[in-house]
């Protein structure tokens, strides 16, 4: 069961359309060019848990993946399903569901996304739950690319958007430093909802849990907070660059804090 506050979040915004612009493009562009290098090739098949109204998983399905669509919000799914009606491009199935009770086979999935349930579930054994089905479901050999907000995102993001000169503001991200919980009394929209940031080391170590050769995979990178990013972002030369840059340093362990995202991809070996 979605948390209230967090579905109310989402029946405010639209995270489709958040991603498609400025530091949420460079989070899409980044998390495809992940995927692109992580994932088997098509056709295999992939859970996208959590998945918003299909932003990858359409963009997967387009590739020649099987791709089963499962998130908790309703409204999500009525604009998944809209936009599968409008194009020529479809997707397995189109569910609710929640992480932690998955409506999958065991052994039946050859790739799992989750790129928003770790870090909608505040206590840690939502998360083991959520993490554990998703091995319950994967094919040995299978692939999970599992995303996280880093622990120190807000306190980035206020800083560079002037949120910082709120009290109430600083005082979220000064629990947020110090537990990792991420609770929004104001549900100001522009500060997010209920979460948990991550430490990098805390996130491949959930994840180690459950799943072998685990990776960190820094997402946006430092660049998202920078002045001058989207002068940068909007020059097509620049841009491609930046991208080559990204990869480069990608798993640079001395900057993956410093990423609004972590990707944390493992396998299922056995």
């Amino acid at each position: 069961m979605l948390d209230p506050e967090i579905e109310g979040y989402y029946l405010r915004t639209r995270e489709s359309a958040r991603l498609q612009a400025d530091e949420g493009e460079l989070e899409r562009a980044r998390t495809q060019s992940i995927l692109a290098r992580l994932l088997p090739p098509a056709p295999a098949l992939v859970y996208d848990i959590g998945g918003a109204a299909g932003v990858y998983a359409f963009w997967l399905a387009e590739r020649g993946y099987l791709v089963h669509l499962i998130d908790p919000v309703s409204e999500h799914l009525d604009e998944a399903r809209a936009i599968e009606a409008e194009s020529e491009v479809r997707l397995a199935s189109i569910m609710q569901g929640d992480a932690r009770r998955i409506d999958a086979p065991d052994r039946s999935a050859d790739a799992v996304l989750m790129l928003g349930p770790l870090y909608h579930l505040p206590d840690r054994d939502g998360r083991r739950q959520a993490l554990s089905e998703t091995h319950r479901i994967l094919k040995p050999g299978g692939i999970v690319c599992a995303a996280a907000i880093s622990r120190f995102a807000s306190l980035i993001d206020g800083v560079r958007t002037g949120a910082f000169h709120d009290a109430g503001f600083r005082e979220i991200v000064a629990a947020d430093l110090a537990t990792g919980e991420h609770r929004n009394a104001s549900r100001d929209p522009a500060w997010f909802t209920t979460a948990y940031f991550h430490r990098p080391e805390e996130l491949a170590k959930e994840v180690a849990e459950f799943f072998d050769d685990v990776r960190l995979i820094a997402i946006e990178g430092p660049v998202w907070m920078a002045a001058k990013f989207q002068a940068a972002w909007a020059g097509r030369v620049e841009r491609a660059r930046l991208l080559e840059f990204l990869e480069q340093i990608e798993s640079e362990p001395s900057i993956l804090g410093a990423s609004a995202h972590i990707i944390a991809a493992g396998r299922r070996t056995e």
